[in-house]
């Protein structure tokens, strides 16, 4: 099984985990437990803008539960704001106040629900240190995933405003 964390886009040989009930959902829940599925149960996991919605105090379990649930030779596609572009977008003396308050929305969320919090901030350093303490055997970074039409590849002021890494186990 392929599971998309977050998604919303039906798409074939992937099944949808999200926090909310919603049309095409085949799995209720949170990605920070994954009780419900079984030890390298899934192949890939798929979570575009999602990681960054987990509290500081569940991010080790949170990549535990998912390292658990991945097959050996198994990916995690990790896309979460890059902390490093947007604090650069944020103190440019040319950005304008509407540009400064989107840059701030995608680092804290857009707080239009009471889903829509970002816990943490991740630059790509961090995030590998987490993903090989978690267990991971590879991390790298990649421009694109190219497989969902999402966030992921949201690019609204030049380069894409998102961090997207590949975690093998």
């Amino acid at each position: 099984m392929k599971l998309h964390i977050g998604g919303e886009q039906v798409k074939e040989g992937w099944k949808i985990l999200n926090i909310q009930k919603n049309e095409g959902v085949d799995y209720v829940g949170d990605i920070s437990d994954l009780s419900q599925f079984e030890d390298n149960s899934i192949e890939e996991i798929y979570a575009s803008h999602v990681f960054e919605h987990v509290k500081k105090r569940k991010i080790k379990d949170t990549l535990i539960g998912i390292h658990r649930v991945i097959c050996e030779n198994g990916k995690f596609y990790v896309s979460v704001p890059d902390l490093k572009l947007l604090c650069k977008i944020f103190i440019d003396p040319k950005a304008p106040p509407k540009v400064k308050i989107h840059a701030l929305s995608m680092m804290y969320g857009g707080q239009v629900d009471d889903y829509d919090i970002h816990y943490f901030g991740w630059d790509f350093d961090l995030l590998q240190d987490y993903l090989l303490a978690s267990g991971f055997k590879k991390v790298e970074r990649v421009k694109s995933f190219s497989l969902f039409d999402d966030t992921s590849e949201f690019a609204p002021y030049g380069p894409p405003i998102s961090l997207n890494v590949i975690a093998y186990k």
